[in-house]
């Protein structure tokens, strides 16, 4: 904002009472000075602008809130905690909220990698930042915590490791504080970013035993029964009966040979046979 006085000084007393604020948190700017006559009278006015500084977790929020502008997401980034953390909340409708958090929050954990990078670039001391959307931080933390217990049953029982699904560092970092104190088993992080996960450890481990992979890809399990219907079905097909020129023909019977003769079906033929 600019204001206007006889003086600069004046001009600049005016502003920070008006905006409520110090000198050590605006940022000043002077547009026009008067200046002094023959006589050392003032001519003119003194014109300055007057911004109040913007901490660094507003300048985040500000940038959170440019990112979901390009992405076109309609919602509303806001600073909802600067003490030990710097927490920004995105508030949208149900249906963007849902484009926000994406599958198991990972456009959530993309928007706060780089809001965390926008907070921290420069600084000597990192400073963490959490950007949550309809309080998925929370409910997901609580969703790990009986995931991790669940699975520390199993691997006790089954004196076997078991492997998680990759996750992120955030929740990972979840998994093995949930099972810090366990007395039957421990947690190791294993594999390279971005599909580093989490191994949970039994202390009676039996040694000749495989790893239960409890984050295997359901998918991929299926794609597998699809390929062995679809070789079952080939083999059904084959096993019984074949194709020839068009004709279904039992194995084991001759086929007749065509009256009619041309170079095409004597190449087609002599080609299967051989």
């Amino acid at each position: 904002m600019q204001f206007t006085a006889k003086t600069v000084e004046e001009a600049i007393d005016l502003g920070l009472k008006e905006l409520n604020t110090t000198v050590d948190k605006a940022v000043i700017t002077v547009l026009e000075q008067p200046t002094k006559g023959i006589f050392g009278k003032l001519k003119g006015k003194a014109v300055v602008e007057i911004e109040i500084e913007k901490s660094d977790a507003e300048r985040t929020v500000e940038f959170v809130q440019g990112i979901l502008d390009l992405m076109d997401i309609k919602a509303v980034a806001a600073l909802t905690s600067e003490d030990d953390n710097t927490v920004i909340t995105l508030t949208g409708t149900e249906a963007t909220s849902s484009s926000i958090i994406g599958y198991r929050g990972e456009v959530l954990d993309a928007i706060q990698t780089i809001a965390g990078a926008a907070l921290n670039i420069g600084k000597k001391e990192y400073k963490k930042v959490v950007v949550d959307c309809e309080n998925y931080r929370e409910k997901r933390e609580d969703t790990l915590i009986k995931l991790a217990h669940k699975l520390e049953e199993k691997a006790t029982e089954m004196r076997r490791e078991v492997i998680l699904e990759p996750m992120s560092p955030f929740e990972r970092r979840i998994i093995h504080t949930a099972l810090a104190e366990s007395k039957t088993v421990t947690t190791k992080s294993d594999g390279k970013e971005p599909n580093r996960y989490v191994v949970i450890v039994p202390f009676d481990k039996d040694e000749f035993s495989k790893p239960y992979n409890a984050g295997r890809n359901n998918s991929d399990r299926g794609g597998k029964r699809d390929n062995r219907k679809n070789n079952h079905r080939n083999n059904s097909k084959g096993g019984f009966k074949g194709s020839r020129g068009g004709k279904t023909v039992k194995y084991g019977e001759t086929k007749k040979k065509s009256s009619s003769f041309s170079f095409g079906t004597y190449l087609g033929n002599s080609l299967k046979d051989n």
